[in-house]
């Protein structure tokens, strides 16, 4: 079943005709909801979503029903997934994330409860709230682990947390650790039906490389960049910008986009790996202002090196002593 707004939905009711829906004076999201389940539910083949632009310019693309379910499957298979298990779907379903979710629920025969997407979706739900199985931003879970311990708790009963759209900083990476439920930052896109590689970020398990998931097939091109192939991408090839160092196992670590490269004086400058950098010295100083402070590595025109490496960052100037450290950390 389908749990959406406190109302139970069985299969039957969400194959119902649109119009007492329609009545229900409902949410973008939660109409978005029923319509991607009457449409899955009565067999539709093929779905059109756009793009992020990770591969190229924002388009809008066809994912047939066959790339889903089969994404669905490995993803369950990953994580260990059986049916009758509760999802908490909490990303807006008109995008690829929160559609795969409801995916996912149908193909794995997951009970599902949707929630309006929000900075902490756990807020409206009961402290003994039980679920087993979620997918979230690196905002909403920030924003959960700085609110209430009782939604860490929640976080906790679950077997298996997702977490994609956008990298993980280093600070939220360290507060992830006293979450005990599993948590697996993901990678992919909408040309892959979300991802095709997982990463433990908590616990024992943590690991620096993404695994792929069953029936992918990684790749280098030219410049070094992944490619991806296997059944979720119909068996052709996609080209990505993202610079990964790929290991003989199919694993890889994440370099940074290829598009963020700064050439400096004939160095080529990873923008992520700076940031990253940074971020570990700010961390390091045990001043929680200090490593929440948001910044950004970039570029400006220079006479002699063609471009110069800049960091901006919001805030009272830092000090020598820590401009110190930074520029040593580079």
């Amino acid at each position: 079943h389908l749990i959406l707004n406190g109302r139970v939905y069985d299969y039957a009711e969400l194959m119902a005709d649109s119009a007492p829906h329609e009545a229900l004076d409902l949410s973008e999201n939660a109409a978005a909801t029923l319509r991607f389940c009457r449409q899955w539910l009565s067999g539709q083949d093929a779905f059109v979503v756009n793009t992020s632009g990770s591969t190229g310019a924002p388009k809008p693309i066809t994912l047939r029903r066959q790339q889903m379910e089969t994404s669905a499957r490995a993803t369950g298979q990953a994580l260990g997934l059986q049916a009758g298990q509760r999802a908490l779907i909490c990303l807006p379903t008109r995008y690829i994330a929160g559609r795969m979710m409801l995916v996912r629920g149908f193909v794995l025969g997951l009970h599902m409860t949707v929630v309006e997407p929000s900075s902490n979706p756990l807020a409206e739900l009961p402290a003994a709230a039980q679920f087993d199985f979620t997918a979230l931003v690196p905002l909403q879970l920030q924003t959960i682990l700085d609110a209430s311990p009782a939604y860490g708790a929640i976080l906790d009963r679950m077997q298996a947390i997702l977490i994609g759209g956008g990298p993980v900083s280093v600070a939220l990476h360290q507060q992830l650790q006293r979450i005990h439920a599993p948590i697996y930052h993901t990678y992919g896109m909408t040309e892959t039906v979300t991802h095709i590689a997982l990463r433990r970020l908590n616990g024992l398990p943590a690991a620096d490389a993404f695994t792929p998931l069953p029936g992918v097939k990684l790749g280098l091109d030219e410049r070094g960049c992944l490619t991806i192939c296997g059944p979720v991408t119909l068996h052709e090839t996609v080209v990505t910008n993202d610079h990964v160092a790929l290991d003989a196992d199919g694993s890889f670590v994440w370099l940074g986009r290829l598009d963020n490269v700064i050439n400096s004086g004939g160095v080529k400058v990873q923008v992520e790996k700076v940031e990253n950098a940074l971020a570990q010295v700010l961390l390091a100083r045990g001043d929680v202002d200090l490593a929440q402070r948001r910044f950004f590595v970039g570029a400006l025109p220079d006479e002699r090196l063609g471009q110069m490496v800049v960091v901006i960052m919001e805030g009272a100037p830092l000090g020598e002593p820590i401009e110190d450290a930074l520029k040593a950390a580079l």
